[in-house]
């Protein structure tokens, strides 16, 4: 454990020794082990993660605002999660018929945020799958990439995968965690005020935090519109994003963004 621990963080040091003691154990049911030494062992500190963080209002509008992000195929995913707080594999792993900008029923425009990249394709927890109101900028920016993709559609014609995601490559594949984020940080070179090596998709999400507790979002709305399973999560998780005074998502981010 001790030699894994310059290369693993705490959580995935625990996992491991999760594994460990479960192996033993199943061992020892079988007879082939007369005891669980793993019982005695406390995981090391591990390698110290990346600590998050967020972008200010002003540094959110810059990009926003910015000429070579507006133009660049990432600007839409930004939006998106800047604006709804959706995590990095949701975002990757929604499709369009999730996504409802002209409801037949006459509610506000809405995504179902249902299905994610991990395996299984499930959420991250039960309260991850939610139902997000969609403000009028994110609304755009689904129209800019249906536009987007239709046009790419056209010009590949039956090379063109169906695979019905609202993100992906210019050939119409899924994107991989690794494109998105040196596409992230193509897409914010010349913004104002910004270093893209500085940043990561995730911290969108971190971001969307930040701009709810600026506009006094209730904690507590906070943790359903971001999927926690609990306020504690939000507050361990997020506490150096939010105020200790915190209505609700889509309406603050349209007082924020106009």
């Amino acid at each position: 454990m001790h030699e894994l621990a310059p290369k693993l963080g705490r959580s995935a040091l625990k996992q491991v020794l999760s594994v460990l003691r479960r192996s033993i154990g199943r061992a020892m049911t079988l007879g082939l082990a007369e005891r669980n030494v793993t019982t005695l062992v406390q995981p090391p500190k591990g390698r110290a993660g990346r600590p998050s963080k967020s972008l200010t209002p002003d540094q959110v509008r810059a990009i926003l605002e910015s000429a070579h992000a507006r133009e660049h195929w990432m600007y839409p995913y930004i939006v998106v999660s800047l604006t709804t707080g959706v995590r990095t594999e949701e975002a990757r792993a929604l499709r369009w018929d999730h996504v409802h900008l002209k409801p037949e029923d006459g509610s506000a425009p809405h995504v179902w945020v249902w299905r994610s990249v991990r395996l299984g394709s499930d959420t991250k927890t039960p309260k991850s799958r939610r139902t997000l109101a969609l403000p009028s900028i994110a609304v755009r920016a689904c129209q800019r990439q249906w536009a987007w993709q239709d046009d790419r559609r056209r010009a590949m014609g039956e090379a063109w995968p169906l695979s019905g995601l609202v993100f992906t490559t210019g050939a119409g594949t899924a994107l991989r965690a690794d494109n998105v984020r040196r596409d992230f940080r193509i897409a914010l070179r010349g913004v104002s005020g910004i270093d893209p090596e500085d940043w990561t998709p995730r911290e969108l999400r971190h971001s969307f935090v930040s701009l709810l507790s600026a506009s006094n979002v209730p904690i507590e709305e906070v943790s359903r519109l971001v999927g926690h399973s609990d306020i504690a999560t939000t507050e361990t998780v997020y506490r150096h994003e939010l105020r200790p005074v915190m209505q609700t998502g889509a309406r603050a981010m349209d007082e924020v963004f106009g």
